[in-house]
């Protein structure tokens, strides 16, 4: 059962009788001083009301307390999913590493025979990357684990278009694809040898790149691979001389790596189509 809470200013409007009526009907069991002074019945009320008032005061919720374990709880699950399980790296030979996170195999880099990206990740028994370095898997794999995409299934082409729409998908694939260049990725655009070659993006599910001469421009292409390819062909040289000429004028043929010569076999494709 309930009953209405009096302010003092309320019980100094009342008569005795109805202060009386009052204590009645609240059972205050405040002793009245005396029975004789209206001042008297409203302390004894009063002082009734608030002892009530206390003893619910503790069962009631506390929000301001509510809303802090909330706000702790929801701190410590965004602190998991930025900061995962850290890897343990274990060497089993010189070409072959495993990398473990709170004691579960997780990924692997291991070497074969492939002329230009010999170095491979592997997670779950499936091949997720291919690079010409150990240190490119490796980065590769801590990016992907930080983001929680690690275990992911390798998409096909089409499915990759088809689901490229977050931003999360975006970066991944424009990292893969800037990996296989050696290719940095910075706040403002993707790097070169310290020098901006342009961007890419994907809006709406469209992809696009632009030039660093002419960030303006966005134009458009099929994939992220697409997209890095292209800048890969940009002129960022001072003398104005593109990267694929530079590795020409600069290095003999038998000299190139497995990478650079991958790229001017790549645009030498383009070149002739």
């Amino acid at each position: 059962m309930t009953h209405i809470i009096y302010s003092q200013q309320q019980l100094q409007l009342k008569s005795i009788a109805r202060l009386k009526q009052i204590y009645s009907e609240i059972a205050c069991t405040t002793e009245v001083n005396d029975k004789r002074c209206k001042d008297s019945w409203i302390s004894a009320i009063v002082n009734y009301q608030a002892s009530k008032i206390q003893k619910l005061a503790p069962a009631a919720p506390d929000n301001q307390a509510l809303a802090q374990a909330e706000l702790d709880n929801y701190i410590v699950d965004q602190a998991q999913a930025v900061a995962p399980e850290p890897f343990t790296i274990v060497e089993i030979s010189f070409d072959h590493h495993e990398y473990y996170a709170d004691d579960k195999l997780v990924a692997s880099i291991s070497h074969d025979d492939n002329l230009t990206q010999p170095w491979v990740v592997i997670v779950n028994g499936t091949e997720k990357f291919r690079a010409n370095t150990w240190a490119r898997c490796n980065r590769f794999i801590e990016w992907h684990h930080q983001d929680g995409t690690l275990k992911e299934p390798v998409p096909t082409q089409t499915e990759v278009e088809e689901t490229a729409t977050t931003g999360n998908e975006v970066i991944a694939q424009i990292f893969d694809e800037c990996e296989k260049y050696g290719f940095e990725i910075l706040t403002d655009g993707i790097y070169h040898n310290d020098m901006k070659l342009g961007e890419v993006g994907c809006t709406d599910g469209d992809w696009w790149f632009t030039r660093a001469a002419d960030k303006t421009q966005r134009i458009p292409c099929d994939s992220a691979m697409e997209a890095v390819q292209s800048l890969s062909m940009v002129d960022v040289s001072t003398d104005g001389k593109s990267i694929f000429d530079e590795y020409f004028l600069h290095q003999p043929l038998e000299q190139l790596t497995g990478d650079k010569l991958q790229r001017l076999l790549e645009r030498t494709e383009l070149v002739t189509a």
